[in-house]
């Protein structure tokens, strides 16, 4: 697929609380699903789309996170080191980078930085009129292709995935349409639609948001941009989960030991593979 020249923002601050069984020892971001962190599998999902940029909002251990980066083809690749007589050391990687195309722009967002805090403290690294964002802790068998024609053909500021898989900590979409009229964050209980996360944004939606800490994307920047009319919705019916719990975390790696994870993508998707076949493809890469 055409690489795009789009960034990816992707949420990894938050402190993760309700995975504190994970999360007391590493970012969410950096919990591992099959081995490889869960913030690669979302990144991958990108790139096999041809979306190749990703901004990462940082926070807590972030520091943990750079150093996967700064270090990875130790990290995923089976190598040889050469320890030279001059105290020189050299490496020879035998496993090829499929990610080598990936450009990846850390940014400290604060520690203690709510969600449209982060977001608004990235704005100078983008460079188009357009965006893609998502929580560092979400997978899905999304269409990113579809996602985009979705918010290029409705002109309006926001775009965000619906779902429809029971109570979640995600705002609750009512909907007329397409057009979202109401955006409830964290509804004690309903039996609608779900916001997904995997948004796409124009440039003018950093006027719904802030630098102070205490701005939640899914508070008032997108309760006021649903009030404005600019805010649509983008109906996913395939495969989504977040990584919330402890539990959501056992069925995920559960999900990929079966070989059955949707998400995982290799190839353009015109040309997909099984999802066993993909898996195991992963597996080895």
């Amino acid at each position: 697929m055409p690489k795009q020249v789009m960034k990816v923002v992707i949420l990894c601050g938050g402190l993760g609380t309700r995975l504190r069984e994970e999360t007391e020892y590493r970012p969410k971001p950096m919990v591992p699903i099959g081995g490889r962190p869960i913030l690669w599998h979302i990144m991958n999902r990108y790139a096999a789309y041809g979306f190749h940029e990703f901004i990462l909002c940082l926070g807590y251990k972030g520091e943990m996170i750079k150093d996967y980066f700064l270090r990875y083809r130790t990290h995923t690749s089976d190598f040889t080191l050469k320890l030279g007589l001059d105290g020189e050391a050299a490496v020879e990687y035998h496993s090829p980078s499929r990610e080598r195309e990936w450009s990846v722009t850390f940014v400290d967002t604060g520690e203690r930085a709510m969600t449209g805090a982060r977001i608004k403290r990235i704005e100078r690294f983008i460079d188009g009129e357009t965006f893609l964002l998502t929580y560092g802790d979400g997978l899905a068998d999304i269409d990113v292709s579809a996602l985009l024609a979705c918010h290029r053909r409705h002109g309006r500021i926001g775009t965000v995935t619906s779902v429809h898989p029971g109570p979640s900590r995600f705002g609750k979409l009512a909907l007329d349409g397409d057009r979202i009229v109401q955006f409830v964050e964290k509804p004690e209980a309903h039996d609608g639609y779900i916001s997904g996360g995997f948004f796409v944004f124009q440039r003018e939606f950093f006027r719904y948001v802030s630098e102070d800490d205490e701005c939640v994307l899914e508070r008032e920047p997108l309760q006021q941009l649903t009030k404005d009319g600019q805010l649509m919705a983008y109906r996913h019916h395939g495969y989504w989960q977040c990584m919330d719990t402890y539990r959501d975390y056992q069925q995920l790696n559960e999900v990929w030991e079966r070989g059955q994870a949707p998400w995982t993508v290799v190839a353009p998707p015109a040309r997909r593979k099984t999802s066993r076949s993909l898996t195991q493809a992963l597996r080895t890469a």
